[in-house]
């Protein structure tokens, strides 16, 4: 849609529904090292996207942890598991898809983070 007013240019943020955004900014930003926006303390940043927490219980909304998650491109996901781990954070899944490795951990609302290093380059077609 070439000159669309739709023309997307990239993600700016995504929301994280939590029931405390306090206690939820302290796991991103403590816990996995996030760095505060420098904008607004209230939200973190992930490279290039910032993370901002909403409690949509405050708008009369049902609260429902994103199962989904989102994925964080770590190092090594196996020394930031254990990283993890060693802090006392869960986690609830790991696989190898022959592309790449992944483990998956909940914030405290039971929203999923999924750690995450492609080691295989991409085919060019």
């Amino acid at each position: 849609m070439s000159g669309s007013a739709l023309a997307v240019e990239r993600v700016d943020f995504i929301t994280i529904p939590t029931r405390d955004p306090e206690r939820a900014r302290g796991f991103y930003h403590e816990t996995l090292g996030l760095p505060l926006d420098v904008d607004n303390p209230d939200e973190v940043t992930a490279g290039q996207v910032t993370l901002a927490f909403w409690n949509p219980e405050s708008e009369g909304i049902e609260f429902q942890p994103s199962i989904g998650g989102f994925a964080l491109r770590v190092g090594d996901v196996e020394a930031a598991r254990k990283e993890l781990e060693a802090k006392g954070i869960e986690f609830v899944g790991a696989d190898d898809t022959g592309v790449c490795h992944m483990a998956v951990c909940l914030d405290p609302d039971g929203n999923a983070v999924i750690l995450h290093r492609r080691y295989k380059p991409y085919e060019q077609a």
